[in-house]
């Protein structure tokens, strides 16, 4: 009988944004089979302190909740690990926090008879940086693809190094969701969903900016919005130098064009066609067959991450949008991205929770963590990825590591507070200045 039919599970979720937890908590949710629905599954999530541990608003934005949730360093993670028992592990990081995170993992659980069931996996569109961020991911029990495309790129590249493949499973975006599109509304509402660091210049920000607005001039009958991730100060998984909001307030906007928050979710559900570079809320739109556009305006570059969408049907440029442009996307490229569209979703993460509840019930328990990077297979760089979480080449805590016993008292969280948004004003408004001067 699968252990998830006598009890409820434990799940445990580590994640270094605000992107990052919504995608771990409800992957949790997705991937965990209980014959119990969510009320099966006590979810504990813990927040890795850094320059993008989110705030309080963008958690509450996010909508996912957990039974328990606290910031923790990641010694200070590896330490409530040795100490809690759970069934399910979601590492919600990036590659190189993920690797420490198995390595850290690994020494912890060195004399423990059973360990957790880790799994691991991306946020979104992998469009850059495939091979590292793959290797720095493998080690875990199931390294989730979020489309067929993707889980045949991971296999070929873990089988070409002479990895194991065969945690690589295929599953599909875990916050694709919402009604079909069913036609126009009124007004008809153009939603252009930004980024943090794509593009990254001032001149490219300033130049789409600029086009969103002319679009809002061109077509005074529509709806333009303007979708943002965060607000001035916070950090998403990406650094954000040059908000829109700063550079908007230099414009001169139409009455029909606003800045909006909040949950994309809602935000698709008035959306008549969606504009982006390459964010992932192009596969949400897809999901729902809103009309979607990725933008040619600035090339079709691997830096901008659009080169993602070539045989997608969806690429087009600010011209075309003012003049009526309507894109029809490509079936068989959307069918192979994981998004859904033809109501498979459904079952989109039943390999994942197979795969789960049977090493749940290996006899035996599982065996040590065995990530592809060691330090004999990488003495050059895997200490130094160990080092930024202050572990040893081991996975031991390095002396004089950062960790606490119990909650930080209101002086210390104030200091905390401060140092943050001295370090988020340093990235937004001190960086770009001495870059500038740079290049004078």
């Amino acid at each position: 009988m699968p252990a998830s039919a006598t009890k409820a599970l434990r799940v445990a979720v580590l994640a270094d944004s605000d992107t990052r937890w919504k995608w771990g908590a409800l992957t949790a949710k997705r991937t965990i089979s209980t014959e119990k629905g969510e009320s099966g599954i006590r979810l504990d999530g813990y927040l890795l302190r850094g320059r993008a541990t989110p705030t309080a608003r963008q958690l509450q934005e996010v909508g996912v909740h957990a039974d328990s949730l606290r910031e923790v360093t990641a010694v200070e993670f590896l330490r409530a690990m040795g100490e809690e028992s759970y069934d399910v592990l979601v590492l919600a990081l990036v590659g190189g926090g993920v690797q420490a995170m198995l390595h850290g993992l690994r020494h912890v659980w060195a004399d423990s008879a059973t360990r957790p069931v880790v799994v691991t996996g991306y946020v979104g569109v992998v469009y850059e940086k495939l091979a590292d961020g793959l290797l720095l991911r493998h080690g875990a029990d199931l390294v989730l693809a979020n489309s067929r495309q993707d889980a045949d790129r991971f296999r070929a590249v873990y089988e070409g190094v002479g990895a194991d493949a065969s945690a690589v499973t295929e599953v599909a975006l875990p916050f694709l969701g919402g009604d079909p599109y069913t036609g126009e509304r009124d007004p008809y509402t153009v939603v252009f969903a930004a980024q943090p660091s794509v593009p990254a210049s001032r001149t490219e920000r300033t130049y789409l900016l600029e086009r969103l607005i002319r679009h809002a001039r061109t077509h005074p009958e529509r709806e333009v919005l303007l979708k943002l991730r965060s607000r001035p100060g916070e950090h998403t998984t990406h650094i954000e130098e040059l908000p829109y909001q700063k550079l908007a307030q230099k414009a001169d906007p139409p009455p029909n064009f606003r800045l909006v928050y909040g949950h994309m979710g809602e935000v698709l559900d008035r959306t008549d066609l969606l504009v982006t570079v390459s964010s992932t809320a192009a596969l949400e739109a897809l999901h729902r067959r809103i009309p979607t556009v990725v933008l040619t305006d600035l090339g079709v570059r691997e830096v901008l991450g659009n080169h993602h969408f070539v045989g997608s049907g969806c690429l087009a440029s600010w011209e075309q949008l003012d003049a009526g442009h309507r894109p029809v996307p490509d079936e068989e490229w959307v069918a192979r991205q994981g998004v859904a569209a033809d109501g498979s979703y459904a079952t989109a993460f039943d390999a994942a929770r197979e795969r789960i509840t049977k090493l749940l019930d290996r006899p035996g328990g599982l065996p040590p963590l065995a990530p592809y990077y060691t330090p004999e297979t990488a003495p050059g760089y895997l200490p130094g990825i160990l080092a930024r979480h202050h572990l040893a080449p081991d996975g031991a805590p390095l002396p004089g590591a950062p960790a606490a016993d119990k909650e930080p008292g209101p002086v210390r969280q104030i200091v905390r507070r401060a140092a943050r948004g001295a370090y988020r004003h340093g990235v937004q408004r001190v960086a770009p200045v001495i870059r500038r001067m740079g290049e004078l």
